[in-house]
């Protein structure tokens, strides 16, 4: 019988090229969208779920039980980018970016993990960044999330190996995908000490978005993690430069690492 995926964020970038990928490969897949009307055009359906309201995610889940009879696997994707001074992101916006990128997750795998329980397996793939490995300026926000979240997996997958549920973490350096345009950017504020500084950095930060690695290398190492029959505990999706920065921050001194940092986006 054909595996049931859950995708959270499937109408766009990488979940969507994780959803067709992983179609293509004979499974039966489930995206979701805040607006599933607004992309009537995608090849495997997409069910209304925001991962900022309980209630939505349980009903999504509800749904695919109703219908498929199981869950499988879960791939935790949806998720807002955010960059700005941390002086100068409002409050509101650093509480929502947690509560899609931290609590949302959170909340999904509480929904199914009891299904999950039930069938004794499980597969649940939280998508983070390799951002989440560091604190990077003017991306504190976003790094401090998604870390979170590499975290909160380490310690739920020793939670629920006795039930036969596995968790892991894909961390994903930059990738070519409409990011850049639905994250929430702190105005360059005129005559602001970080405005030059922040202003540079930013464009810098779209660029590199702009020009990164095909979305289809994170959907083939997704079939790999679900294809492998214990995965690892982290994987990291990028260009070598991005993999290799936090193998470096595990062996140089913290202040080196901070200079070279420093260094790399001038400041």
């Amino acid at each position: 019988m054909s595996k049931v995926v859950l995708i959270t964020g499937g109408s766009s970038g990488i979940g969507k090229s994780i959803g067709i990928y992983l179609q293509q490969k004979g499974f039966v897949v489930y995206g979701t969208s805040r607006n599933p009307a607004l992309n009537k055009d995608s090849v495997f359906p997409l069910i209304k779920l925001d991962v900022r309201d309980v209630a939505s995610i349980k009903e999504a889940v509800d749904y695919i039980i109703t219908t498929s009879g199981k869950i499988d696997v879960v791939i935790n994707n949806a998720g807002v980018g955010i960059t700005g001074p941390l002086e100068e992101i409002p409050s509101e916006e650093i509480k929502n970016n947690f509560e899609t990128n931290l609590f949302g997750p959170i909340e999904v795998m509480k929904a199914v993990l009891p299904q999950m329980r039930l069938q004794k397996s499980g597969l649940i793939i939280n998508v983070t960044s390799i951002a989440g490995y560091m604190g990077l300026p003017y991306r504190s926000v976003y790094s401090a999330s998604k870390g979170a979240l590499e975290l909160i997996t380490e310690a739920l997958r020793m939670e629920v190996q006795s039930f036969g549920i596995t968790i892991t973490n894909i961390a994903p350096g930059d990738f070519a995908t409409n990011i850049a345009a639905g994250r929430y950017h702190a105005p360059i504020v005129k005559g602001s000490d970080y405005e030059i500084v922040y202003g540079n950095i930013l464009q810098a930060m779209n660029e590199h978005v702009d020009s990164g690695s095909n979305p289809l290398e994170m959907a083939e190492a997704v079939y790999k993690i679900i294809e492998t029959p214990s995965p690892k505990i982290h994987y990291k999706v990028g260009a070598f430069m991005q993999k290799f920065s936090i193998v470096l921050k595990r062996i140089l001194p913290d202040k080196v690492y901070e200079k070279m940092l420093m260094n790399h986006y001038k400041l």
